[in-house]
């Protein structure tokens, strides 16, 4: 990928089917420029890991991803011993000598390799995306620093590896928690949050482009008012697609509030959400007449 400059990103990853905004561009080609882990923040569903995900596309980068969640050790998430094999070792040398067999059966023979060290052994160059990180333990946060800090990981019985080609490091956060200062000192960062209306409108284009203006447009402004609701959680991006392509496909050239009978689901997760648009609905409804 020849990238000399944000500019040259934001087309790139926009070919893969990502709009970046200029900021976040020059962010993220501040990251790659300086090879430096980048940890990008907001609420779920703005496009963190569709970013991650359009970078490597972009980039033709092998794809290791190491998703988290609460009690990810070191055994899932870097690596862990073929007990199996060890064990048929054992059982074929029994005249030999100990030791010996000792250090044979902690070596890279026997070493099955989890997301982490795999982007560390690779022989081509990956991006690593470790998503939804906020959903780890601190434990395991303290342990990334550093891969994060030096492109390497430590393991006890055969030492320190490090990278044979430098992984592009991609983390995501939906800030359910925060981070230590080790770790983001050792990031740069973005935040991404709800795309303003026009950013959205285009959006939406590129992701459907067989919905009409018309319903581009008046989803875009509804789901814009949707979000300003109290909800236990506004609708993503991901989530107006799919609204649009569901009234798209009960062949709607426009929005209309009393049409919407039983397609909220598609944009709102919660039950109590659902009921709460459902009423200011009506009063919506009201307004436009």
């Amino acid at each position: 990928m020849n990238v000399t400059s944000p500019l040259d990103l934001a087309q790139v990853l926009e070919e893969e089917g990502y709009l970046i905004d200029e900021e976040a561009a020059t962010t993220l080609f501040l990251a790659l420029a300086l090879q430096k882990p980048c940890l990008i923040e907001g609420p779920a569903g703005v496009g963190k890991t569709q970013l991650a995900l359009a970078l490597a596309r972009a980039e033709k980068r092998k794809l290791i991803r190491l998703q988290c969640y609460e009690g990810l050790d070191l055994t899932k998430a870097l690596y862990d011993w073929n007990y199996a094999k060890q064990l048929l070792r054992l059982q074929l040398a029994k005249t030999e000598d100990w030791n010996q067999i000792k250090v044979d059966l902690f070596s890279e023979e026997f070493l099955l390799s989890r997301p982490l060290l795999e982007s560390i052994l690779s022989p081509d160059p990956v991006l690593l995306l470790i998503d939804e990180l906020d959903k780890s333990d601190e434990e395991f946060e303290s342990f990334l620093l550093e891969l994060l800090a030096e492109f390497q990981v430590t393991i006890p019985e055969l030492g320190t590896i490090s990278s044979k080609t430098k992984p592009v490091v991609i983390l995501t956060s939906n800030n359910s928690r925060d981070f230590s200062d080790a770790l983001r000192r050792r990031c740069i960062h973005i935040y991404l949050t709800y795309p303003t209306l026009e950013r959205e409108i285009s959006i939406l284009g590129s992701q459907a482009p067989d919905l009409s203006a018309r319903l581009t447009r008046d989803v875009c402004e509804f789901v814009a008012k949707v979000r300003k609701l109290p909800l236990q959680k506004p609708p993503s991006v991901s989530e107006t697609i799919d609204f649009a392509r569901a009234l798209n496909a009960l062949h709607k050239e426009e929005l209309k509030y009393g049409d919407l009978l039983g397609t909220l689901s598609v944009l709102l997760k919660y039950p109590k959400d659902i009921a709460k648009l459902e009423e200011r609905l009506k009063k919506w409804e009201t307004e436009t007449r």
